[in-house]
C-alpha cells in the first residue's frame, strides 16, 4: 500500500499556478483519502502554493487536544439580531492593509500570544484576548492590561459550556458583563490576580520547560473567586466588565470597519486535517475531514500574490505557525471563520 502511495504521488501533475477558485473546484482523487502522515502533507504542498505545511508526527493530536467539538461554531442560544452596523456611514476609508498591532503599538495584549496548553479553552482565550485589546484601544492606553481567561474557564464553566471541552466567546463576554473579569497573564505571572492555569506543556524554543503534553484534556479548574497569593488587589475590585456583545453575519466591510476603529474581533471557525500541519502562508482548505471547532482573534488583513487573508493571532504558542499567527482566506467565509463574528465592548 505504501509503494502504491508513493507511486501515486509520483504522477500528480503540479498545479501551483492555479487561482483560488480553480484550486478550490479541481476536483480530488478518492486516492487521496488514504494518504496520511507525510505523504499527506507532500500532497498539500505539491497541489498548491497557497500556504506550506510542515509534517510532525504529533501534529494530529497536539491540535485535537485544543481545539472544540463542532458543536461550538454556533451558539444555539444566541439572539439573532440585525447587523448592528448595517446602516452605518462609514466616515474612514478601510484600508488595502491593517494590522492591529501596529496601529496600538502600546497596547500590550495586541501582541500577546497566549498558549492554551492542553486544553480546548479557545473560547474563553479569544474571548478575553480580544477584550484585553479593546479596554486599551478604547480607553486610549489607559487600560492597558492582560485580563484572567482562567477566571472565565472556570467559573463560567455551566453556563458558557464545558471549560476544557469547549465553550461559546459569545457567552464569556456574557459572563464578562454580568461579573466582569480580573487581571490575568501568562502560567506563573506574578502582577496578576489569576494568571493562566496550565504551563505550556511541550518544548518551546527560548522558552522555560515545565512538562510534556498530557494524552488527555487537563481538567477544568475550580473557580475560585479570589486572587493568587501576594497579589495586592480583591478579587472583586480587581475587575473590567463588558457592557455589549453583538454579532456580525459574514459582511467583510463591518468586520473590517470595527477592527479598525475599536480593535481584535473573535471568529469561530471549523477545523479540518490539513490545518494540523500548517506552518506558513495563506491557509486554504481543500484537504481532509473536519476534526473539530476553535475559536481566535482577528487582528487584520491583508493580500498576497492577490490573494486576500485575515491576519490571525492563535493561542498555541509562539513558535506555532507564523510566529504564533495565520493567515487564511479572507471575504468568501473560509471554514465559517465570517459566518459569526463575535463582538464585545468594555465598559469604561
Amino acid at each position: 500500500m505504501l509503494l502504491l502511495l508513493h507511486a501515486f504521488l509520483a504522477i500528480l501533475p503540479a498545479v501551483k499556478s492555479l487561482t483560488v477558485a480553480e484550486y478550490l473546484a479541481r476536483p480530488e482523487s478518492e486516492d487521496v483519502t488514504k494518504l496520511k502522515g507525510q505523504a499527506f502533507v507532500d500532497y498539500i504542498n505539491q497541489q498548491q502554493s497557497f500556504f506550506t505545511a510542515e509534517y510532525s508526527p504529533d501534529a494530529e493530536q497536539f491540535v485535537k487536544s485544543r481545539i472544540m467539538d463542532v458543536e461550538f461554531v454556533v451558539d444555539p442560544d444566541r439572539k439573532e439580531p440585525k447587523d448592528v452596523l448595517a446602516n452605518t456611514e462609514f466616515k474612514i476609508d478601510i484600508p488595502e492593509k491593517f494590522d492591529a498591532r501596529e496601529r496600538w503599538p502600546n497596547c500590550t495584549s495586541i501582541k500577546h500570544i497566549r498558549d492554551q496548553s492542553n486544553c480546548g479553552s479557545c473560547w474563553a482565550v479569544a474571548a478575553v484576548s480580544a477584550m484585553s485589546d479593546r479596554a486599551c484601544v478604547l480607553s486610549n492606553g489607559r487600560i492597558n492590561r492582560i485580563l484572567s481567561d482562567t477566571e472565565v474557564l472556570s467559573c463560567c464553566f455551566s453556563n458558557c459550556g464545558f471549560g476544557c471541552r469547549g465553550g461559546y466567546p459569545s457567552r464569556a463576554f456574557g459572563y464578562a458583563w454580568r461579573h466582569g473579569i480580573s487581571s490575568g497573564g501568562p502560567y506563573r505571572a506574578k502582577n496578576a490576580c489569576k494568571p493562566y492555569a496550565f504551563y505550556p506543556c511541550g518544548q518551546h524554543k527560548n522558552q522555560p520547560y515545565y512538562g510534556p503534553c498530557s494524552n488527555r484534556l487537563w481538567p477544568t479548574p475550580t473557580c475560585r473567586r479570589t486572587c493568587q497569593l501576594g497579589y495586592p488587589i480583591p478579587f472583586e475590585k480587581d475587575k473590567i466588565f463588558n457592557k455589549e456583545t453583538f454579532y456580525i453575519f459574514s459582511n467583510e466591510t463591518h468586520i473590517k470597519h470595527e477592527i479598525m476603529t475599536r480593535g481584535p474581533v473573535v471568529a469561530t471557525y471549523d477545523v479540518y486535517q490539513d490545518f494540523s500541519y500548517y506552518k506558513k502562508g495563506i491557509y486554504i482548505h481543500k484537504q481532509g475531514g473536519m476534526t473539530g471547532a476553535h475559536a481566535v482573534k482577528i487582528i487584520g488583513w491583508g493580500k498576497e500574490n492577490d490573494v486576500p487573508y485575515w491576519l490571525v493571532a492563535n493561542s498555541w504558542n509562539t513558535d506555532w505557525g507564523e510566529d504564533g499567527y495565520f493567515r487564511i482566506l479572507r471575504g468568501e467565509n473560509h471554514c465559517n471563520i465570517e459566518k459569526a463574528i463575535v463582538i464585545g465592548v468594555p465598559r469604561l
